[in-house]
């Protein structure tokens, strides 16, 4: 049983898969190779990348001097050697995750070098800062005078204070932890840079990120504070249109086919009804790639109740399960908190409607959609039933199986500028029937919830594994509020 897949406590991945949302129809072939649900799709390349790259800037706070003598880190601290194996872990970071690195390899060593770095700040501001701190004790004070005037007057840009063992005690670790916008990470795994890159990258892909809304009758753009996500609505008879356009085809058949061979059964639906299913991908990818989006959001419950649509309950799965995001109800919330737990994690999370348990004290959570690869987008998939959607009781929904004992991070956007966030463990998978409501259905026993009615938000993501820190440091560096759940 696991119960903490990919992520230590400390909050760092232990293990950063390929980049989070596949974009590319090669990227799609390699995927390929992996086993079930996986079919070669033109479609993929249709849909857009975030445009340019992130620019993050690597400073190094230290004494201009060859060795320490006495007082941490000590006199055995390669001090060269120390700041090159940082510099090969961020560069090497920063190539996986399409970041450009610029690298200042002379340290900052007195007031005159850090006031001249501060004007260089303002007049060109990067998209990201690392400052690591080298130095506890040498001379009068060490390193970090400097590192706490770089934190407290950098601007707004985002900043990790990199603090390797042996370079901070507790009160050193004072000055910067209630500044907006700068996370200091102190810690004896060096790796962590990969993470802090990660996070440089994830805040301004969320900045870059367009989501197409589907719902309403306008088409608008709407660009989120804080995060700077921009919403790209759509009117709903888009869809319909779409849809009318879309004919059969190898590759909505092959779809089907891959559905069809690895459910471990199907209870209502019929091949016609997964055909179906499968040209609602399609419509999905045409309307992201026509507006330039990331991802999709649909108020479905309106064409479905009117019988104009199948639900794209297996569609949004299949886009969760690429490292994309297809949404119910519009529900941008969702959307945003999706797109960040996927460049994140490399995962996708369950959106689903909350459903508190007062017998047990647990939290239900149920929905139609649910991605299959809940470990990761490149992890083999969940087993999973292809039933109707239970509302209306047509079309293809997933009923997908949850691991028993699995950790589980529970997390949702209230707006761009908070985020609630939590944690608990998977008890039991729901049948319906006997219960009613949504197709996938988990029980969670809650952490440090004393009454699970007092769970706070709706359509909360349930995401595999114990991401609860890391979610914190992004949030503390993206300057995003954490709510308890």
């Amino acid at each position: 049983m696991s119960t903490n897949k990919g992520v230590t406590k400390s909050g760092c991945p232990l293990t950063l898969n390929r980049r989070s949302f596949l974009a590319s129809a090669g990227a799609m072939a390699m995927a390929a190779k992996r086993g079930p649900l996986n079919f070669a799709s033109s479609l993929l390349a249709a849909q857009p990348n975030t445009a340019g790259k992130p620019v993050v800037q690597a400073v190094f706070a230290r004494p201009k001097v060859d060795r320490y003598w006495m007082g941490w880190p000590g006199a055995a601290y390669d001090i060269k050697a120390r700041q090159a194996e940082y510099t090969k872990i961020l560069e090497n970071a920063a190539k996986k995750f399409g970041v450009q690195l610029d690298v200042r390899n002379e340290p900052l060593d007195t007031d005159n070098a850090v006031n001249a770095y501060l004007e260089q700040l303002k007049k060109q501001p990067p998209d990201g800062l690392i400052l690591t701190c080298m130095c506890l004790h040498y001379g009068k004070s060490g390193s970090w005078p400097h590192v706490n005037k770089i934190a407290k007057e950098r601007g707004k840009i985002p900043t990790i204070v990199f603090s390797p063992m042996g370079t901070s005690f507790t009160g050193h670790l004072q000055g910067t932890r209630d500044i907006p916008g700068v996370y200091a990470a102190a810690t004896q795994d060096l790796d962590w840079l990969e993470f802090g890159v990660r996070m440089m990258n994830t805040i301004w892909q969320m900045k870059n990120t367009r989501i197409c809304i589907c719902a309403g009758n306008k088409t608008e753009d709407r660009k989120l504070d804080v995060i700077g996500t921009t919403l790209r609505y759509i009117p709903t008879r888009r869809f319909l249109e779409e849809s009318r356009k879309v004919q059969q085809s190898d590759e909505m058949r092959a779809m089907a086919d891959n559905y069809t061979k690895n459910a471990r059964k199907i209870v209502e639906p019929t091949k016609k009804d997964i055909l179906a299913a499968a040209k609602n991908y399609t419509v999905c990818r045409r309307l992201m790639a026509a507006e330039n989006c990331q991802g999709f959001s649909m108020d479905c419950l309106g064409p479905v109740s009117n019988r104009l649509i199948q639900p794209p309950c297996m569609a949004f799965s299949r886009l969760r399960d690429e490292g994309g995001l297809g949404t119910c109800e519009a529900d941008w919330n969702a959307a945003i908190s999706t797109r960040l737990t996927n460049l994140l994690f490399d995962r996708p999370g369950f959106m689903q409607d909350p459903a508190p348990n007062t017998v047990n004290n647990t939290l239900m959570g149920a929905h139609c959609t649910c991605a299959t690869r809940l470990d990761g987008f490149d992890k083999s998939p969940e087993p999973f039933i292809l039933r109707s959607h239970s509302e209306s009781n047509v079309g293809v929904a997933m009923q997908v199986l949850w691991r028993i004992g699995q950790k589980v991070t529970i997390m949702k956007f209230q707006g761009p500028e908070s985020i609630v966030l939590g944690t608990g463990r998977v008890l039991r998978n729901i049948e319906t029937p006997p219960a009613g409501g949504c197709r996938t259905s988990v029980e969670l026993e809650l952490d440090d919830v004393a009454d699970a009615r007092d769970t706070k938000g709706f359509h909360q993501l349930f995401i595999y594994g114990d991401l609860e820190l890391p979610f914190k440091a992004y949030c503390q560096l993206a300057g995003i509020k954490v709510v308890h759940i």
